[in-house]
């Protein structure tokens, strides 16, 4: 079922009292609750050894943010400089927000965030949630009408398929879902808009970059020191949307 509220409540906001982030409280939620197997292998215990050490996790614990991805953001818009006050701004498979939170702070008052995800997200102020697939019809209408005559500058996504541990298997739908995040933003992205995406190294990739570059003026490809190191990921970034050609 379709939600789509907008955040007011500004006691909602981030709090700064070193709370656990979103993505360590599922963690925790699925301990406590036993669903571990005896055969928890020791690269999974490692994973966990390492998600409660990084560095990125605590620095989103004492700033607020709901993950640690917020910091890939931030390093992404500190060398290219593509969010700017006053911009409208859409984040495709925002939950559980910290792209939207990064987003919100760099267009200001001024500017508007519209985030969209399948997955609920706690309110936050100056956002715009709307819950559903953005494939589907009913959840894209909602989303023009919220766009409404607001030019779209920017088209973001921080999504990422459920990682089954095959890359045979992972890294083809981790393509296929850029694809429908362009998909989407070729819909509302206004010519000289960005389009930014998260996608796993390997094949289709280059097909995929070569596509994109006869839609924008620039694309680069950019890895964050917040994307661990052994991550096949990396974000590609589209500036100058060339709009429709006829």
């Amino acid at each position: 079922m379709k939600r789509i509220f907008v955040s007011l409540d500004e006691s909602r906001c981030c709090a700064r009292n070193r709370a656990p982030t979103a993505e360590s409280r599922i963690i925790w939620e699925y301990l406590e609750k036993g669903n571990i197997s005896p055969h928890f292998d020791k690269m999974s215990k490692r994973w966990l050894k390492e998600h409660f050490t990084d560095q990125y996790v605590k620095r989103a614990q004492e700033s607020g943010y709901p993950s640690r991805a917020a910091y890939k953001l931030l390093e992404l818009q500190e060398k290219d400089h593509f969010l700017k006050l006053g911009m409208t701004v859409v984040d495709l498979g925002a939950a559980p927000g910290g792209w939207s939170m990064v987003a919100r702070d760099c267009v200001g008052k001024q500017g508007h965030v519209i985030a969209l995800d399948l997955l609920p997200m706690d309110p936050l102020p100056g956002v715009t949630f709307i819950q559903g697939d953005f494939q589907d019809e009913e959840v894209l209408n909602a989303l023009l009408t919220e766009i409404g005559d607001r030019p779209v500058d920017l088209v973001m996504s921080d999504m990422a398929p459920n990682i089954s541990g095959q890359k045979s298997v992972d890294q083809p739908r981790s393509v296929q879902l850029v694809e429908l995040a362009w998909d989407c933003a070729r819909r509302v992205l206004q010519p000289g808009g960005t389009f930014l995406a998260k996608i796993f190294q390997g094949e289709g990739v280059d097909d995929l970059v070569k596509a994109l570059k006869n839609d924008f003026q620039t694309v680069k490809l950019r890895k964050p020191k917040a994307s661990r190191s052994r991550s096949a990921e990396f974000y590609i970034l589209g500036i100058g949307f060339l709009g429709y050609t006829t």
